[in-house]
């Protein structure tokens, strides 16, 4: 597949197949981009396209070409594909709809992809339902539509599942280079991480965006991620679409919290992907990764000459993962130095304009700024679109603060229309990145600067569906408690009568539950600190149900909610927050991929909310993390062990107190 995949995208000989307008856009873009190879057009009338003389079938074709675009419909694609495959052309785009995106009005669609699928064989197909790629490195393309691509010698690849959304991204004027764009439709045999994976081995990329709806097969993200690091090439995602897997199993805080967001959000961080919210953001942060690459620290220093400018930077700043910080003392002398004692010295710096038009002074001033121990240096510069001449200064600045400090520079407009073409362009042949929005520049510093290797262990794959069906209380705390999860000890019974026995049988104060309710408490399905003479009575106002007496947990001084659900298109998603009462009030989760290691675990509670009562604070005593820990382990480790069957684990709450972890409720649905 990857010989292919290179010939499709990187093609000598292009083919176009179809209608007039589509095989004359086709031509007279590759001509407009300098594409240096062979075109040729196959069509029935053999009409004169765009200059070039087309023919009428596959049998009056010279050679064997490296890329072709079929834009004819879906049944007669199906057959010239099979043409294609076997006379060992490298690949086509297929750009017929009406497959699998359409098998809900049409049931044929699904079949008939699969046919196309087989028709393809071993050659590559991008679609169907795609507009194909833009090759801007060789000035080669499958594209009938209009882009604003260019020629460029570097610079990123985007990729993306809807041919829309690539069009615009590809008109974009914030002096991103834009080296591939590749619609990749309905993926019916070449995934978009596949194609990402190709595009690595072309050292004329940078970065890499991916617009992902939805994942596929997850082995493939891994590889593409390993690959990627090694490579030392940053990739980044705007995830979108949310799929109804948290719905199917809203009997549960887990599913209700987590939801499929949280595993897409989980996996891109193992996978070491960078997640942006919005296609500004999205082009934002591939420029400063093509321009710098990853940040080497979460720092910002924010330079203005207006102290409102300086309190939105602040503001920007806040919960974004990277932060401002103090002077230092050097910084401080150097900018008291160059700046004089009008001016307050922080960070954010507001300048003022004393030393506006000095071009000397003003490099001397934002270079303090740019220490080695700043990520990057960001210069607020916000040109008129009227007469911006007065500001050639800071541009000039800017440029000589990269030159002398070798660090990463950014000059950032507050809004996108306050940075001409043609200064962006003038800071990017400088090494000064060209940043259009000030909260769109944060947030792709952030992502910069916070990207991290992938993990090594492949995430515990979901498997196939399966109907799960909830298991009795006692049940599931056997099954856990084999693992090594800490339970309290119980008995359950079927009838009312068995009560007193069993509550005799252990030590008080007692708890006494109806099995068979998700939330009991909601339901009056509880009781707690009972003595063993009232647990029969206490029935009396219960549901009616199986029962389940056990001891009860005291002394814990935080409750959590450690919950694993089954996602199906990312892995088992674990979830980990503030339990009890406070999951629905809080909302205060953190979720992982199964496998993770200790330390993870242990990172994901330093992040909660909660972390404070498990620490203890105001003199009050921590819980056992270790025990929290270990419980949560063998949680992970009963579910890899059941993962062919299990849907769902939920414990809530965990109780923790000084010294263990005890499951007191725990809910598991398996098939």
């Amino acid at each position: 597949m990857s010989r292919n995949l290179s010939r499709l995208l990187r093609p000598r000989s292009i083919v176009v197949i179809g209608g007039g307008a589509w095989c004359a856009q086709i031509v007279r873009q590759s001509r407009a981009m300098n594409f240096a190879g062979r075109i040729d057009v196959i069509h029935p009338r053999s009409e004169v396209i765009e200059g070039v003389q087309s023919i009428s079938s596959f049998s009056s074709l010279a050679h064997v070409p490296d890329a072709v675009f079929v834009g004819v419909n879906r049944i007669a694609s199906i057959e010239i594909i099979r043409q294609l495959s076997e006379m060992g052309a490298g690949g086509a785009v297929c750009f017929a709809s009406g497959f699998s995106e359409a098998a809900a009005e049409d049931g044929r669609g699904t079949d008939l992809q699969a046919a196309l699928v087989e028709a393809a064989g071993n050659m590559t197909v991008l679609g169907p339902n795609c507009y194909g790629f833009i090759n801007a490195l060789d000035g080669a393309l499958l594209w009938p539509d209009q882009h604003g691509c260019t020629r460029v010698e570097s610079g990123v690849a985007i990729l993306t599942q809807s041919s829309n959304i690539a069009i615009n991204l590809s008109m974009q004027l914030g002096g991103l280079p834009i080296a591939y764009v590749v619609a990749c439709g309905n993926m019916a045999q070449t995934t978009q991480a596949q194609i990402a994976c190709e595009l690595l081995d072309d050292p004329r990329v940078t970065a890499i965006g991916l617009h992902i709806e939805g994942f596929g097969d997850l082995a493939d993200w891994h590889a593409l991620a390993s690959k990627a690091y090694e490579k030392g090439v940053p990739l980044i995602a705007l995830k979108v679409g949310r799929s109804d897997q948290a719905q199917q199993a809203a009997i549960s805080h887990t599913a209700s919290l987590a939801g499929s967001d949280a595993g897409a959000a989980a996996l891109l961080a193992r996978l070491g992907i960078g997640r942006v919210a919005s296609l500004p953001v999205f082009l934002e942060t591939l420029k400063l990764l093509h321009m710098v690459g990853r940040l080497d620290a979460p720092t910002v220093s924010s330079i203005s000459c207006s102290g409102g400018e300086a309190s939105l930077a602040a503001d920007s700043a806040v919960g974004s993962g990277i932060s401002l910080p103090p002077l230092t003392e050097s910084q401080r002398a150097d900018l008291s130095a160059a700046l004089g004692p009008m001016v307050a010295l922080s960070n954010p710096l507001d300048y003022h304009t004393y030393i506006w038009r000095d071009v000397k002074k003003m490099t001397a001033a934002w270079l303090a700024m740019a220490a080695p121990h700043i990520g990057l240096t960001m210069i607020i510069v916000d040109y008129p679109h009227t007469d911006a001449t007065d500001w050639v200064c800071a541009t000039e600045a800017a440029l000589a603060v990269r030159a002398q400090s070798d660090r990463p520079v950014a000059v950032v407009a507050t809004l996108p229309e306050l940075m001409p073409l043609d200064v962006a362009a003038q800071l990017a042949a400088g090494g000064v990145v060209p940043m259009r929005g000030l909260s769109e520049a944060i947030a792709a510093a952030t992502v910069a600067a916070t990207m991290r290797k992938p993990e090594e262990l492949p995430v515990l794959l979901p498997g196939p569906d399966r109907e799960a069906a909830l298991v009795p209380e006692a049940e599931a705390k056997a099954a856990l408690g084999a693992f090594g999860v800490p339970v309290p000890k119980g008995v359950a019974v079927e009838l009312r009568d068995g009560l007193k026995a069993a509550a005799a049988s252990l030590q008080g104060p007692l708890v006494l539950k109806v099995t068979g309710l998700a939330h009991k408490s909601e339901s009056g399905g509880v009781r707690l600190g009972l003595g063993s003479e009232d647990v029969a009575k206490a029935a009396d106002d219960m549901p009616d149900g199986g029962y389940l007496v056990e001891e009860m947990v005291q002394g814990a001084v935080a409750e959590l909610l450690v919950g694993v659900l089954r996602d199906p298109a990312h892995g088992f998603v674990l979830t980990l927050g503030a339990g009890g009462v406070l999951t629905e009030l809080w909302q205060d989760t953190v979720s992982l991929l199964i496998p993770v290691h200790a330390q993870a675990v242990e990172e994901a509670l330093r992040s909660l909310r909660i972390w404070p009562m498990i620490e203890g604070y105001r003199g009050k005593p921590g819980a056992d993390l270790d025990a929290i820990i270990a419980a949560v382990m063998a949680v992970q480790e009963y579910v890899i062990a059941s993962a062919a069957s299990v849907s769902e684990v939920e414990i809530n709450p965990l109780m923790c107190t000084p010294d263990a972890a005890v499951a007191v409720d725990a809910l598991l649905r398996k098939a």
